[in-house]
């Protein structure tokens, strides 16, 4: 029987990383760094973990493709940050952990020769929205790029809405933000049933040039995070390329 790489969302936990570091004081404000074998330097994915904002889910999900990437010569910053339920997270809270974050890389203990944003889902609408300051090159994996629009489709009681929280569009959407001003791919499979294909489509054409996607036809929302489903070499070729 084939996988469904929904299952990435239950599998077992991934091994221990090589270091799990504090880029903050909170509980949450902390992050998983994994090294390829060898000597660096090595390029850094810095990768925002999904899961519409909520505290349900955690970074644990995304250390399995984090331990592909290490693998392939790439190390990884896995972050967590506050989300829906926890205290401080939604907006701007959520905002705020990813900001340090990535403030923290440099100080992370590896030589890095390079460094790209990779987000899925909403951690695709963190890492976008938080590149416009930090001005890095991004990956996102089937992002929440058009806030506002998720928030209209799934109502008030959705957790768009909650994560906003009665802020404004223009301050965390990354559609209402552009340009950002660095290179962005989005890869966004044609069936995805949690955040709309469309929605990326949408999103590249008004990025103009800055902005590029990557579609794949026939697949769903968590191919693109599981190192097992057939995407993934795609995947991968693609974070090669911008890193």
């Amino acid at each position: 029987m084939p996988r469904d790489s929904r299952d990435i969302l239950t599998d077992l936990p991934p091994p221990a990383a090589d270091a799990r570091l504090a880029y903050g004081e909170k509980p949450l404000q902390f992050g998983d760094l994994r090294l390829p074998p060898g000597d660096g330097p090595f390029p850094l994915a810095v990768v925002i973990h999904g899961g519409y904002w909520q505290a349900t889910y955690n970074l644990i999900h995304t250390g399995h493709m984090c331990i592909a990437l290490a693998g392939a010569g790439i190390a990884t910053w896995n972050v967590e940050y506050r989300g829906i339920g926890d205290v401080g997270g939604g907006w701007p809270g959520t905002g705020e952990d990813v900001a340090r974050a990535l403030e923290f890389v440099d100080e992370l203990p590896l030589e890095s020769r390079s460094v790209v944003l990779v987000g899925h889902s909403a951690g695709g609408q963190l890492a976008l929205w938080a590149t416009k300051r930090a001005q890095l090159p991004v990956v996102a994996l089937a992002p929440v790029s058009d806030v506002r629009e998720s928030v209209q489709r799934t109502g008030p009681d959705g957790a768009p809405a909650r994560f906003c929280a009665g802020s404004r569009f223009e301050e965390l959407s990354p559609l209402e933000l552009l340009p950002l001003g660095v290179r962005q791919v989005l890869i966004h499979g044609t069936a995805d049933e949690s955040v709309p294909y469309a929605m990326s489509a949408r999103y590249v054409e008004a990025a103009g040039g800055e902005a590029e996607l990557v579609t794949l036809e026939g697949t769903g929302h968590f191919e693109l995070i599981d190192p097992q489903a057939r995407e993934w070499p795609e995947v991968l070729a693609v974070i090669r390329s911008v890193i």
